[in-house]
């Protein structure tokens, strides 16, 4: 592998399987730069071994607070990543009889470190905005079915996410990641 970096993911000592953190090399010159965000024989040599249908791609402002979502019956590995300002880019694991349900990890992405975000199935996802504003682009292996959607409330004591809220910050929830409920309530 030449063109890309890859980095598992630990959350209290433990590795989570299957999520990873990609940096792909990026070639710089006088004109600007070049990379490859996705090659298909490259994420294949890293484990990641997917096939994705559907790309994604959001506008959000300082603040806003997108998720944590995910699919129940129709469950999606999601390449994510930032093609301009930052995020604080985070999954939970909710994987039935995984030996790291609950954990978290989180990341942040920008256009600035182009990190790219591989989140497995049956993690919950979200991410907040720190810049003035972000634009988030993400792969998935599956469709988008609207009904199908759950939620894990963000502010969960019991996952303990450790968002970097600065002080001042007013975060910014769609009524329906308002309403989510916790890790327990899964169970």
């Amino acid at each position: 592998m030449g063109k890309i970096t890859v980095t598992n993911c630990e959350c209290d000592g433990m590795v989570i399987q299957g999520l990873k953190v990609i940096e792909p090399k990026v070639f710089e010159d006088a004109r600007g730069y070049f990379m490859e965000t996705y090659q298909y024989n490259e994420f294949k040599e890293a484990g990641i071994d997917v096939t994705f249908v559907q790309d994604n791609q959001s506008g959000s402002s300082k603040g806003v607070l997108r998720g944590l979502h995910f699919q129940k019956e129709y469950p999606q590995d999601k390449l994510v990543r930032v093609i301009s300002g930052e995020v604080f880019d985070v999954a939970v694991d909710l994987r039935p009889g995984s030996e790291t349900y609950g954990k978290w990890y989180g990341v942040v992405l920008s256009a600035e470190n182009k990190k790219q975000f591989f989140i497995p199935k049956n993690f919950a996802h979200g991410f907040l905005v720190l810049s003035e504003k972000a634009e988030f682009f993400y792969k998935c292996t599956d469709f988008y079915h609207p009904n199908d959607e759950g939620g894990l409330i963000w502010n969960d004591p019991d996952v303990g996410i450790k968002w970097p809220i600065p002080e001042g910050m007013e975060v910014i929830l769609a009524e329906k990641d308002k309403n989510w409920k916790g890790i327990k309530s899964l169970r």
